[in-house]
């Protein structure tokens, strides 16, 4: 991978700097974090504003009504909106980063056309239905189960952590259709409408204060069988597609914002003395290295998903993933170092973000289940080992 800018790039990078000049001082008040309808009608707007200026999906392919953007073209989006404090892409993730390019990897012609383009609008919301109660880190142990009736199936069961349920349209949805088959079969991906009769929404709150997650109950739901993503039985596979973008690609803007915050926590130890202390110059000069690094091979996994044919992130991911939720908390750890007595404010932007970042040892995938998946996938040591 040839990490050097071409002039080309250096002229997108140029051409969006003006852009985000003009239009970040026209964008109204950010919402309170806890304002989910609000923050919802925010980051829609910005993500319309995206699609006006022709920014939005940038990194998806021109026939999915992407940009068709170079994967180096990304990243110096990802760079740039960050060093400007442009918007994060907040109630669009789960559409955007990677229920939109599962349909585009496993979607049908008619699914793509049905549903990217309102996600790519900013018109339409999307939730995760995963996670479940008593199924842990088991994913594959759920037991929400869709029974067919005629051109639909009959959802019923619960799902837990479900980011994004309050405001969202849609939901991508894992099933069990078989019920007889072995746990990892027998799972069928769907495209639930969140509107459907039977679904019920109960936020909770998070230690953070917030309520981004949600319970989700579903009561004998119907959800067309049109709206499974993938052959019946073999939403397994469709779901390691769904997680290879999760894991792979889905936080590398967090990356850009959290060199970012390291940079802030310079200066702030700068200001209140604590830069005198030569151990927390020594961490803060580690967590620098540390992000350099995840940047590195942000690069390479972008590339490599790039290339693969498919653009779907291999076991790569799992790499960043773990290292990333690391180190993320380790940031946070040294703000509060940084703060003093001042961390204990439960109103300061940094506390909040300590509180949220003990999340990442499960989201996405626990720490065990990433370390698994590289002794074994990458490593190649033996099962149950």
């Amino acid at each position: 991978m040839d990490l050097a800018y071409t002039e080309a790039e250096e002229e997108f990078r140029a051409g969006l700097r003006r852009w985000l000049r003009t239009v970040l001082p026209t964008l109204p008040p950010k919402p309170a974090p806890e304002d989910w309808p609000a923050r919802r009608r925010y980051d829609c707007g910005w993500q319309r504003m995206l699609y006006d200026a022709g920014y939005a999906g940038l990194h998806w392919p021109a026939e999915a009504g992407g940009q068709g953007a170079t994967p180096t073209q990304h990243l110096i989006f990802l760079e740039e909106t960050e060093r400007a404090g442009a918007p994060y892409v907040g109630a669009g993730f789960v559409g955007l980063l990677h229920a939109g390019p599962t349909i585009i990897a496993e979607g049908t012609a008619g699914q793509r056309a049905r549903w990217l383009p309102p996600i790519l609008r900013g018109e339409q919301v999307w939730c995760q239905g995963f996670s479940e109660p008593e199924a842990g880190s088991d994913l594959a142990a759920l037991r929400t189960r869709a029974v067919r009736d005629g051109d639909h199936y009959l959802v019923t069961g619960s799902k837990i952590w479900t980011s994004h349920a309050e405001v969202a349209d849609w939901c991508e949805l894992l099933v069990r259709t078989d019920a007889d088959a072995p746990k990892h079969r027998g799972i069928s991906w769907l495209a639930l409408p969140m509107d459907a009769p039977g679904v019920t929404v109960r936020p909770l709150r998070t230690l953070a204060g917030t309520a981004e997650f949600a319970e989700v109950f579903l009561d004998e739901v119907p959800v067309p069988v049109a709206n499974r993503v993938g052959a019946e039985n073999d939403g397994w596979r469709v779901t390691m597609v769904t997680l290879s973008f999760e894991r792979g690609t889905a936080f590398v803007g967090e990356v850009v914002a959290c060199r970012r915050v390291l940079g802030e926590l310079a200066r702030t130890a700068r200001a209140n003395g604590r830069w005198d202390d030569p151990v927390l110059r020594r961490r803060l000069g580690r967590l620098a290295a540390d992000f350099t690094a995840l940047w590195r091979l942000t690069q390479w996994n972008v590339s490599e998903a790039q290339h693969s044919g498919g653009g779907v992130p291999g076991v790569g991911g799992s790499v960043f993933k773990l290292r990333y939720a690391q180190v993320r908390q380790e940031l946070y750890d040294a703000a509060a170092a940084v703060l003093g007595p001042q961390a204990l404010d439960a109103d300061h932007p940094w506390t909040a973000d300590r509180l949220s970042s003990l999340s990442y040892t499960i989201a996405a995938g626990t720490t065990q289940i990433q370390r698994n998946i590289v002794a074994e996938r990458i490593l190649g040591l033996p099962k149950g080992r």
